[in-house]
């Protein structure tokens, strides 16, 4: 491709809006540009990258047995009613009705289509099965933000197995962890596996690869020493034990005038330090009410009380709610003597006692708390959120917590879709069983910006040669040279003769400007033709990660460089 002919709408200002680095460089490069919120355009060199992130998925999904579909984008309502995510999905979904009427939805994923699918599958021996498809989706997401990492509509290559036992999943979950490790690492980027929470898609286990970044909108917890790693949603620690003074027979009641917060009692009563005060929440899940109590420093992880209790929904309780069930504002909180609604504590909180606590009454607390003694509660929960520092669950090193974007998803769905939709096979004995499913998804375009947010420097971005829009860019320092027009030309088409993905700088610009752009658009590799090196018979080949440079013989150059792109290539198959 010349450039000269080439749609690249390079920008020298970072957009206003672009927080993350991504979405500043992708803009400013030429990459994408937005239609509206939450929906971008892929301009000629965003295209390129995704085609080549999809030819990487195509290859491994390929290497382990994989079918490619595709299904649909508009799903009949009654699909998803069937498997009870019409209404769990919420405002997430875009809905619309058609022109008879009909409830119809856009597709945010399909593990309702697919089971539908394998429903016509008869026999144990028709498997194992792996189908998969590159699809667009759509996600009313109510905050789009950080450019095409979190957007309304995008390309996902979901994939399913399908088994006929649970040995089988196994199989075919491992096949599919191998691939992802496969695929990010060709893509050029380190994705960290992670344990994690498996949400609105159900199923017993889930995995997600997460690139670490500050653009995430992801917290993993994770241990150097042993290599634990889990989402905070789904992460845990070692509770370490705690021995607390003797108490007080029974609770003492003590006035806290204006007291409202873990911090302001920690100020107000001596020892009442947050890591000795209760933590009392009022949640309403699936429309019950329901008392939380935490340690006083403990965040509440709110997809581990969702996993815990099996709650489709939670939210935080109004003030209406909280008085009606307590009878006192949410400063004054505590589960002593609860019985009216359900009380869960989180496990960190077994055997405390000698603890300072909310009395259910505006302007008092309680001390001398014993949660055996006088509480009753209904279920022992993991619900804190880990934080930096806690000891690992496997290991006792302390964890570190940091940001990450979530790369790829891959879940253990069971029989949850295919019970729903009966698709089940005919096992040896002739008798009927449910197939099993998983479910694994890598998002394109958020695996495009994780490489950006993990290859850039100063001036640009700095792709990794499997996914560069192209492997080569030609310089011409003086285009209206002749003698240096011809030999560019010469070179840019040796190069595509050998399959070399090249753009020719042709451009009746300044050598300064098309080596600020040649660097913001992140090609791997830049030749340089201008008529001082030409009348030495070299050529200036530069890379563009790490900076290094050298002359090439310009009668050698073509050779030169592509046995460097071959090598280069050959090290991400």
């Amino acid at each position: 491709m010349r450039w000269s002919n080439a749609f690249i709408p390079t920008l020298r200002e970072d957009p206003a809006d672009a927080e993350a680095v991504s979405h500043r460089l992708l803009v400013r490069a030429g990459y994408v540009r937005q239609l509206m919120s939450g929906v971008y355009s892929l301009l000629p060199l965003g295209f390129r990258v995704v085609a080549k992130i999809s030819g990487i998925l195509r290859e491994e999904m390929d290497r382990i047995g994989a079918q490619e579909f595709r299904l649909p984008a508009l799903h009949p309502a009654a699909l998803w009613q069937r498997s009870g995510r019409w209404e769990h999905m919420g405002e997430e979904m875009f809905r619309l009705q058609d022109r008879k009427g009909a409830d119809v939805g856009l597709g945010m994923t399909h593990e309702e289509v697919f089971a539908n699918l394998a429903a016509e599958l008869r026999s144990y021996k028709q498997l194992p099965q792996i189908w998969y498809q590159i699809q667009t989706k759509f996600r009313d997401e109510p905050r789009p933000k950080s450019g095409v990492l979190r957007v309304r509509e995008f390309t996902m290559k979901d994939s399913y197995s399908l088994d006929v036992d649970e040995q089988g999943l196994d199989a075919a979950f491992t096949r599919h962890f191998e691939a992802y490790r496969r695929i990010f690492s060709r893509c050029g980027v380190e994705a960290l596996a992670v344990e994690a929470s498996s949400g609105a898609m159900g199923g017993n286990e889930s995995i997600e690869f997460m690139v670490r970044s500050d653009a995430g909108e992801d917290d993993v917890a994770s241990c150097e020493a042993c290599g634990y790693a889990a989402n905070v949603e789904k992460a845990t620690s070692s509770l370490v034990a705690v021995e607390d003074e003797a108490g007080p027979e029974a609770p003492e009641k003590f006035a806290t005038p204006g007291v409202h917060s873990i911090d302001e009692l920690a100020a107000f009563e001596a020892g009442a330090v947050p890591t000795r005060q209760l933590k009392s929440l009022v949640y309403v899940l699936d429309g019950e009410v329901r008392l939380l109590v935490l340690r006083g420093d403990h965040p509440l992880s709110e997809q581990k009380l969702l996993d815990g209790t099996g709650a489709r929904e939670a939210r935080p309780a109004s003030e209406e709610e909280i008085r009606a069930a307590l009878g006192a504002g949410a400063g004054s909180l505590g589960a002593v003597g609860v019985s009216a609604i359900p009380v869960y504590a989180d496990l960190a909180l077994q055997g405390r006692s000698n603890l300072f606590t909310g009395a259910n009454e505006d302007g008092f607390h309680l001390r001398g708390v014993d949660l055996t003694r006088d509480v009753e509660v209904e279920k022992w929960l993991d619900l804190r959120e880990v934080s930096a520092g806690a000891p690992c669950p496997l290991c006792d090193a302390p964890l570190r917590v940091e940001r990450a974007i979530e790369v790829g998803h891959i879940f253990k769905l069971g029989t949850r879709y295919s019970e729903v939709f009966g698709a089940e096979v005919l096992d040896e004995t002739s008798a009927k069983r449910p197939i099993v499913m998983g479910s694994y998804g890598i998002g394109l375009e958020r695996a495009m910006a994780a490489i950006v947010e993990r290859c850039h420097d100063e001036n640009g971005i700095v792709w990794p040669v499997a996914v560069a829009p192209y492997e080569v860019v030609i310089s011409v320092v003086k285009p209206k040279d002749v003698e240096s027009l011809e030999a560019a030309n010469s070179l840019y088409e040796s190069l595509v003769a050998e399959g070399v993905e090249v753009l020719l700088d042709d451009r009746n610009e300044r050598p300064g400007v098309k080596f600020k752009d040649a660097d913001l658009i992140g090609i791997p590799y830049r030749v340089t033709v201008g008529p001082r090196g030409l009348a030495e018979g070299k050529l200036e080949w530069k890379a563009r990660r790490g900076g290094e440079s050298r002359d090439l013989d310009l009668h050698k150059a073509a050779g030169s460089i592509v046995e460097t792109v071959l090598e280069e290539r050959s090290r991400s198959l």
